[in-house]
């Protein structure tokens, strides 16, 4: 199957750690958290990757190459101004093809969630898009989910206000499994973002579903989260469905 990493963002709240590297090479544990991921996907058999890259592209396609050292085969696509998360996605549908559903994951997470059974429950909810979700009591998305799991509410980037009466638990962890009739919804050569753009203008027509993180996932977006997930690979707890035993 075909998976997107989506890794052109900047890592400006990094600070000095990707002034010389894109984000997604961050070493965990003496290897780039990118390699983390596309052995996450190949042992659940999304071995069809593309990357979207941005800054210091060339710093990724040196070390993965066509991916085959890892048992995938990479498709990158370099872009000349950032596209966003979506409109990532749209400039990556001719790679996709004819593929029905496809996943999407950010380039700055490490995430061990078994993709097989999300896979599965998406399917059978005939699902345009399923959203990995985790409970956090602040995010910028925030998700309200009826007993079915079917998306009816999502607020992108709220203000004070608009927190206070919402008060669900559920937030976008950046793992999405799309159907491809999403696409339709992304303009093509613009800036546009998935939850902002997307989920929020799609949720109440469309078939929009969460599913509840059940493994391990980090967003390294700080220098806090970057000591807990090289922690976590250290004490082998991000290791139960990801292939790094």
């Amino acid at each position: 199957m075909k998976a997107l990493i989506l890794c052109a963002g900047l890592g400006t709240r990094l600070g000095g750690l990707v002034e010389d590297l894109p984000k997604p090479m961050l070493p965990l544990l003496g290897k780039p958290l990118l390699e983390y991921n596309i052995r996450y996907l190949v042992h659940h058999d999304f071995d069809q990757i593309a990357i979207n890259l941005y800054h210091k592209p060339e710093a990724i396609q040196a070390t993965f190459g066509d991916g085959s050292e890892l048992g995938a085969s990479i498709h990158y696509a370099v872009e000349d101004h950032l596209l966003g998360t979506a409109g990532a996605v749209k400039n990556l549908e001719a790679f996709l093809g004819t593929e029905e559903d496809f996943l999407v994951l950010y380039g700055d997470l490490l995430v061990d969630q078994d993709l097989r059974v999300m896979l599965k429950a998406h399917r059978e909810k005939r699902a345009c898009a399923t959203l990995l979700l985790h409970q956090r009591e602040r995010s910028n998305s925030l998700v309200q989910m009826n007993a079915e799991r079917r998306i009816t509410g999502f607020l992108e980037r709220p203000t004070e206000a608009q927190r206070r009466a919402f008060p669900f638990p559920w937030v976008n962890s950046g793992l999405q499994l799309l159907n491809r009739r999403m696409l339709d919804y992304i303009p093509a050569n613009h800036h546009a973002d998935l939850p902002k753009d997307v989920y929020v203008a799609t949720f109440e027509h469309e078939r929009l579903f969460g599913y509840p993180l059940t493994g391990f996932r980090v967003a390294i977006d700080s220098h806090e989260n970057y000591n807990a997930a090289q922690e976590a690979v250290r004490r082998g707890s991000y290791s139960r469905v990801a292939g790094h035993r």
